[in-house]
């Protein structure tokens, strides 16, 4: 995933780079913190329109990307990210395009605005006080005479504050589909949940008889598992390569940290103890970087085994990145439990991570149970 393929590419993450540390660098995340605020709504336009928002979006809806892999260039920008525990609607944005390109029928107008910046999105999946169980939706969509009306609500929405539209899973007669629903629409109430991250928020949004049209509805009813499960996929690859571009700002800025503290006139890196916590550190995190490369590559590729992969991402470097974080603050004594201090600024984040779209523990058993499936499907 961070081994460039070629000389585009490389450009491509360099810019992103230099965009992020200009635009978006530590000092950005803690004014718009005591702002207030997530991110600015400029400051994502101007991200559109370096192409962010356009690689899971084939060129003829209007997207395209720098390698023809759209999700491995995306997994480039969301390490680079990491590297400044950067705000914004990447995340949910991309999620939501990875939905509609799946099934663009009528939604052409939609995936265009969002490509460019215009609008904001976001996929409201998590149901109130129940687990990520995305195909398990108990909002209910109604058919009317004009389309259908929603009832429900959902929570722990990215940036539904500041989304224009959400992406909603609803149970219609018996069946799971997905409705485009305007923030605006009346209705919808959305409430602002904060969150341990000190600048990702989150909403509670309700719908209370919300009506839409029948072109709200992505895909059919057939198609829509599917697309979920896509869905789904993209935002653990996502989440694990933001982990990795957070892993290696960090172990940089420990190991630093170790050359330049000295102890008894000697720095901290020189003592073997502290040298074999670096090597751990170092090895666990080559395996952060690899096991995250092989699901971008399933995903991308829509391998079978792409299922498989992502849940063996999500439950290693989610568990293994905490117990870093927590190793390399420890290592940098005092100082590192400051609030002036930014490492708790990315174990904040990994924190959030390792909470959303489901636990290391929820994937060790998803690991299980496909593995079990695959022998039992052998053995018959």
């Amino acid at each position: 995933m961070t081994d460039v393929a070629n000389p585009e590419q490389m450009l491509f993450a360099s810019t992103a780079q230099a965009f992020l540390e200009k635009e978006a660098s530590l000092s950005h995340l803690r004014d718009w913190h005591s702002a207030g605020v997530s991110f600015e709504s400029d400051w994502w336009q101007r991200a559109a329109e370096l192409g962010w928002a356009s690689l899971l979006v084939p060129e003829e809806l209007g997207g395209g990307s720098v390698s023809g892999d759209g999700l491995a260039d995306l997994a480039l920008v969301a390490e680079q990210a990491g590297h400044t525990v950067t705000p914004g609607p990447l995340h949910p944005v991309s999620v939501v395009l990875a939905g509609l390109v799946e099934a663009p029928a009528g939604h052409e107008q939609t995936i265009e605005s969002l490509v460019s910046g215009e609008l904001v999105a976001s996929w409201a999946v998590y149901e109130p006080q129940r687990p990520f169980t995305p195909l398990d939706a108990v909002t209910t969509a109604t058919r009317t005479a004009s389309g259908f009306r929603l009832d429900g609500a959902k929570d722990r929405v990215e940036a539904g504050d500041k989304a224009d539209l959400f992406l909603v899973p609803a149970l219609c007669d018996g069946e799971l589909r997905q409705f485009v629903v305007p923030a605006g629409a009346p209705g919808v109430t959305v409430t602002p949940q904060s969150s341990v991250d000190l600048a990702k928020q989150y909403a509670r949004v309700q719908f209370d008889g919300v009506d839409v049209g029948e072109d709200a509805v992505v895909g059919t009813a057939e198609q829509t598992p599917a697309v979920i499960e896509r869905q789904r996929q993209v935002a653990l690859v996502l989440q694990c390569a933001e982990i990795v571009g957070i892993l290696d700002a960090v172990l940089d800025m420990t190991n630093q940290w170790l050359f330049d503290r000295h102890s008894f006139g000697r720095p901290l890196a020189s003592y073997q103890a502290l040298k074999h916590r670096a090597a751990d550190m170092k090895m666990w995190f080559e395996a952060c970087r690899g096991v995250t490369a092989g699901a971008v590559a399933a995903v991308g590729n829509r391998s079978p085994e792409a299922e498989l992969l992502v849940s063996v991402a999500k439950a290693y470097v989610a568990e293994r990145a905490p117990v870093m974080l927590q190793d390399c603050v420890q290592l940098h004594g005092g100082i590192g439990v400051t609030w002036e201090h930014d490492l708790h600024l990315y174990l904040r984040r990994v924190a959030l991570y390792r909470a959303m779209f489901g636990s290391p523990e929820d994937h060790h058993r998803a690991v299980y149970a496909l593995n079990r499936k695959t022998r039992a499907r052998e053995e018959s």
